[in-house]
């Protein structure tokens, strides 16, 4: 080991220290808000305005988060939340994996053309106001359907698969279909067992979106009831009085509108947080893998 060090020349020593110290520091940048957020909601309301908590909570309660707890909107927002990532994020990766197997056929009619329509997707949209309108024909507004079935498809999402799908040997099918197997049965039985690794991509993709999205209950759901825990979030923070949001009467002393919203915060985006990075591991394997095949 001390030979290994001695081989490196003072230059190379000093790009190394500086590279450390710069990843350290942005990983200071990224983490410290969010170790912020987590003490000052586990300290007490009232003395939290008096600022000064950098590190640790000076006076530790757990009030602000019992009263998180005790609203039960916000349990029934958490509700609607895993209910439409759970239902969302299945149909997604079904409906987009079909529809992309489908087109790595190239007996597809009109392949190209479909393709040459998906792409223009990628660079424009409708707009608000047009989405606004067709859902409203479509029967979607205030329904939970709003949060499914206008993104059951991408076509990036389409992409990836495509190019995963695309690298199976075509004996393999020939092989099912000669047992008698069809279409259907080629895709459920072998394609989609096989593709777990893309499929675990696109399905924290869309995982994380599900779970982060507020923008759909904002503008497209006017029932409470509906509302997923982002969108709850998004209600408490822009909202200057607790009325509408946490019982003004089960808020005691201790706790304040500012420590609500930090628990609130920290209940919301905790499950994510703690998923994600078991997972990320399966982005750069679903990624690549269509380029390492062949």
């Amino acid at each position: 080991m001390g030979r290994r060090w001695q081989r490196i020349s003072f230059g190379d020593a000093v790009f190394e220290g500086i590279n450390h110290l710069v990843m350290l520091a942005l990983c200071f940048i990224t983490l410290y808000p969010i170790w912020y957020v987590l003490i000052n909601s586990l300290n007490e309301g009232g003395d939290a305005l008096r600022g000064g908590i950098y590190w640790w909570p000076r006076m530790f309660t757990l009030d602000n988060y019992i009263a998180v707890f005790r609203d039960n909107g916000i349990m029934l927002a958490m509700g609607v939340t895993v209910a439409k990532t759970v239902i969302g994020t299945a149909l997604h990766v079904l409906f987009t994996a079909m529809v992309a197997y489908a087109f790595s056929r190239r007996e597809l009619l009109g392949r190209k053309v479909y393709m040459g329509i998906g792409t223009i997707t990628l660079f424009f949209g409708g707009g608000l106001i047009p989405t606004f309108l067709l859902f409203r024909d479509l029967g979607l507004l205030d329904t939970f359907w709003v949060y499914i079935i206008p993104v059951m498809f991408n076509f990036f999402h389409l992409l990836i698969f495509l190019a995963y799908f695309r690298d199976f040997p075509e004996g393999l099918e020939e092989a099912a279909k000669i047992d008698g197997a069809n279409d259907l049965t080629v895709f459920y039985k072998i394609m989609l067992p096989i593709s777990m690794p893309v499929v675990a991509t696109i399905a924290l993709f869309h995982g994380v979106y599900q779970w982060n999205d507020y923008f759909t209950g904002v503008i497209f759901i006017n029932n409470n009831d509906l509302h997923p825990i982002q969108t709850f979030l998004y209600r408490i923070v822009t909202q200057a009085a607790t009325s509408e949001i946490v019982d003004t009467t089960s808020i005691e002393k201790s706790m304040t509108m500012l420590s609500v919203k930090l628990a609130t915060m920290v209940v919301t985006t905790l499950p994510i947080v703690v998923v994600y990075p078991f997972l990320q591991k399966y982005f750069v394997k679903g990624l690549m893998i269509g380029s390492m095949k062949g």
